[in-house]
């Protein structure tokens, strides 16, 4: 422990930042009681920015002395947890945080580079030692109890995912509870269940494996032991995975040191041999231990000097031979591709775990996927935070004492100070003058949410994109608006999801934004895309839109090749998906010498067979509208060699049956103009007998829908008298007479048998459409009331979810004269406690196209839809990664 020394001289004044990493940093480096202390012992002045989020209440604070304070300019000694935004860093002051930058983290360098040229005298908490080169503060052991908190929850998870209940469920993660204590008697009551039921035998021996014996491992197993285990050394490892005789109602700890996995080309290991040459050592951990752990805790932490514990090649080895067995790793030292070089990124407590499939080398999302979980959040302590707190302040205090009597050449205060506050980095930081020029020369640095996107309106298929694209820790996502709770909703408070005002028709505001940011996404109506992409093309900007390609968005083509932009339209469900699993076949026949004879493609958004429990057997996430106009539009194909065009009153009377599965009943609408996808797809006319593309819906909505538009249900000439005081039963006795049901045989009995009139009839009732105390909603048109109705009748229940499904059929001809049919199909279905799976399938491919783009594995330019190999084949895996695949039969 430092010990305090008597000074006369002149105090300085502490200062207290208000934390904004992220909305979970409530830690503080000091609590009242040692605040306190300064005021009443060392006459310090103490200032304290105001906070509502801080775990300890501002009010605490000012009981002792502090005083409440906006402007920390007035303090000499500025100390806060995690690092300080760049705009935040005063000139000429001394600053106290966990800086993470003395190992030359590239992430941190235009920050330290900031730090320099406001001459800041920069101390890290990291580095304050003893003698002897021990830490003296730090929140590792609390690392380790979360560490080992949230692991287990997440193993809970995965082994659900698997199939297996298991009483890992049970336990929270660790800021669900109010203390340690709480959190270890959660873990004993599941090693009770334990110890009572047993395991899944099935698992084989549930191995834990802890890695390192410092304060991280100390704290994890602090927490560990509250479970029902039996220690085992490393060499007894294979043969207790490989034994039928163990016993399921405990579990089994491995814990383990460089000496159990690190060996030189002898294999042997010398302690101080290994720390001044470690060059000569490497890691047999992917053969002694890994093979075996079904959970492995890392609490060391790793420098590039020194052999990682597992490669990626070696993961991918052990994956391939089928010799890995790890379900989950909690890394909480959380080194970005350092001890285990596939822990590629952090995760967050928001969103606390992820998969890595070592095979693909890929990380993807899908829990029940292949791979490894991996749980790699990298502010574990900030989820106990007063228990933390308190624990660092104390050990913190005698170093503030030493710095506010102005002591700063003490030997514990200089060996933890990075620049001083000439502007000069201290002797044994020098290297790190190149590693700033190094970085900043190259733009290396990922700063959190360096990459600025910029999201264009908040609707319902917005959430997939917003988390996916903020998985990146170096993206932020703007979303802007003109709903603003909608807004507010979908960015969940999160620092890197900020919410604007959006009013697309005001240029100058639209511009702003567009210029602030680094690629658009818009989710605006598809008439106001050209708007976008006039401004992106202004300011130079990216754009992706789920929309259609208009004649407007054509124009614009030339323009943005010249400017070597990518206006990236039609990348969603219907336009999107469909194209690149065509495309994928039509260049593989191609490549393979075949020609394609036919395509046929259906696509369907529709609530799942379960919840299809009304007369049209559809129901709306949004306005009803589009889908009600969209059955007016005409639709031109090729069916059979001949050229077939459905005029728009006429296209609901001609669906057709389309028996994908035998488990749905599925009816099918032609889809717009099909024949333009001939040229689109660089399809051969000559050879081409059939082009078709389609929607789907359940048997007997067409003709329902068809009835209720021969009745003028969808009719959008302007009706003054649905504007006010009217109801359904008036409304529908002025459009076929008072007796209304017996008004529909007058009206439509000239084209429809009984059964569908009754059919008719009985659909009239269930909507309400023959009430008298029903009113309409205000509206302009027929189709407009119909269109209110329908959203508040056929909506989705709380616990009800949507399917989407989607179906390609190629006809072709091989070159050798043989002929088969390929059949690909996609069904999704949506989570109600997450997303939907139009959603799903919308905002996922709109978000993968944003990412690749910003990476520049899209090199496209111009107005493009992804119909490219470049484009579409990684796009499928990544979308697979996601759960969203496809099923592909031959028919011969």
């Amino acid at each position: 422990m430092l010990r305090l020394r008597r000074y006369s001289t002149a105090k300085l004044s502490i200062g207290i930042r208000q934390e904004a990493k992220n909305r979970w940093e409530r830690r503080v480096p000091l609590v009242p009681d040692q605040v306190e202390r300064l005021v009443k012992e060392l006459g310090a002045t103490v200032f304290i920015q105001p906070s509502t989020k801080r775990v300890i209440p501002d009010e605490k604070y000012t009981a002792v002395g502090a005083i409440l304070e906006n402007d920390l300019s007035k303090a000499d000694i500025i100390l806060g947890v995690k690092e300080v935004p760049i705009p935040d860093l005063i000139k000429g002051k001394t600053y106290m945080y966990f800086s993470h930058t003395h190992k030359g983290q590239h992430y941190n360098m235009p920050m330290l580079k900031s730090v320099l040229d406001k001459d800041i005298r920069l101390i890290d908490y990291e580095l304050l030692k003893d003698k002897d080169g021990r830490r003296l503060v730090q929140f590792s052991k609390f690392a380790g109890y979360a560490g080992m908190i949230d692991g287990l929850h997440a193993l809970g998870h995965r082994l659900l995912a698997l199939g297996h209940g298991n009483p890992f469920l049970a336990i929270g993660m660790s800021y669900m509870y109010r203390c340690v204590a709480d959190a270890r008697l959660d873990v004993t009551r599941t090693g009770q269940v334990i110890m009572d039921d047993g395991l899944p035998k099935s698992l084989g021996p549930m191995i834990f494996v802890i890695v390192g014996d410092g304060n991280v491992s100390r704290g994890a197993l602090h927490v560990f032991k509250c479970l029902p285990h039996q220690w085992v050394r490393p060499e007894e490892l294979e043969a207790l995975s490989k034994s039928k005789d163990f016993d399921n109602h405990k579990v089994y700890l491995c814990q383990v040191t460089a000496k159990d996995f690190i060996v030189d080309k002898n294999g042997n290991y010398d302690e101080s041999d290994y720390f001044t040459k470690p060059e000569k050592y490497s890691s047999v951990f992917h053969k002694k231990i890994a093979p075996y752990a079904r959970l492995i805790l890392n609490g060391i932490f790793w420098t590039k000097q020194y052999p990682r514990l597992m490669t990626i090649e070696q993961s991918k080895q052990l994956a391939m031979e089928k010799k890995l067995n790890l379900l989950t790793l909690a890394d909480v030292s959380c080194d970005i591709n350092g001890s285990f070089e596939f822990m590629g990124q952090s995760s967050t407590i928001d969103d606390p775990f992820f998969m890595y499939d070592p095979i693909k080398n890929e990380t993807h999302s899908n829990l029940e996927g292949n791979g490894i979980q991996i749980m790699s959040i990298d502010n574990l302590p900030t989820e106990m935070p007063l228990e933390a707190s308190e624990f660092f302040s104390e050990s913190l205090y005698p170093v503030v004492a030493e710095m506010v009597k102005g002591n700063f050449d003490h030997p514990v205060v200089k060996g933890a100070t990075i620049t001083n506050d000439s502007g000069k980095l201290e002797s044994q930081h020098a290297h790190l003058e190149t590693v700033i020029e190094r970085t900043l020369a190259s733009q290396d640095a990922t700063v959190q949410g360096s990459r600025k996107i910029l999201l264009l309106g908040s609707g319902f298929v917005a959430k997939p994109l917003v988390d996916y694209l903020l998985r990146n820790p170096g993206y932020s996502v703007t979303i802007a608006s003109n709903m603003k709770e909608e807004a507010l909703n979908l960015s969940q408070n999160r620092p890197r999801a900020p919410v604007v005002p959006l009013d697309v028709s005001n240029k100058e505001s639209l511009g702003s934004l567009v210029s602030s940011h680094d690629i658009v996404v818009s989710f605006v109506p598809a008439t106001m895309h050209p708007i976008v992409a006039e401004e992106c093309l202004k300011y130079n900007k990216n754009l992706v839109t789920a929309s259609y390609i208009s004649p407007a968005m054509k124009a614009l083509d030339n323009r943005a090749k010249a400017a070597g932009l990518t206006l990236m339209n039609e990348i969603g469900l219907d336009p999107g998906i469909d194209h690149l699993t065509a495309c994928q076949m039509f260049d593989h026949v191609k490549s393979n010498n075949g020609i394609i004879t036919s395509f046929v493609s259906w696509c369907g958004g529709l609530p799942a067979p379960e919840v299809s429990n009304n007369p049209l057997g559809y129901k709306f996430s949004w306005s009803p509208k589009g889908v009600l106009l969209a059955g007016l539009n005409s639709a031109k194909f090729k069916r059979d060699g001949k050229f077939i065009e459905i005029p728009g009153e006429q296209l609901l009377a001609s669906a057709i049956d389309v028996p994908i599965f035998k488990g749905y009943s599925f009816e099918g609408l032609p889809n717009r103009d099909s024949n333009a996808y001939i040229d689109i797809y660089k399809l051969d006319n000559n050879h081409l007998e059939t082009m078709f593309r389609g929607t789907l819906r359940y048997k007997g909505y067409s003709e329902l829908m068809y009835m209720f538009s021969q009745l003028g249900c969808l009719s959008t000439t302007v009706n003054n008298q649905l504007k006010s005081g009217i109801s359904w039963g008036d409304l529908m006795a002025s459009m076929v007479g008072k007796n209304i049901h017996l008004g529909l045989t007058e009206k439509l009995g000239g084209n429809f048998n009984q059964n569908q009139i009754a059919r008719l009839s009985s659909a009239i009732s269930w909507l309400e459409m023959d009430a008298k105390d029903r009113e309409v909603h205000p509206s302009e048109s027929v189709l407009d009331a119909f269109c209110a109705l329908l959203q508040e009748k056929l909506v989705y229940g709380k616990d009800e979810r949507d399917m989407v499904a989607m179906h390609h059929e190629f006809g072709i001809k091989w070159d050798n004269g043989k002929t088969e049919t390929r059949h690909s199909t996609m069904i999704a279905y949506g989570d109600p406690t997450s997303y939907s799976a139009m959603a799903k399938t919308v905002g996922y491919p709109a978000a993968i196209a944003t990412q690749m783009i910003l990476e520049g594995h899209i090199k496209e330019k111009g107005v493009i839809a992804p119909m490219s190999s470049a484009i579409y084949e990684p796009m499928i895996e990544k979308l697979d990664r996601e759960g969203i695949s496809f099923v592909e039969s031959i028919e011969k």
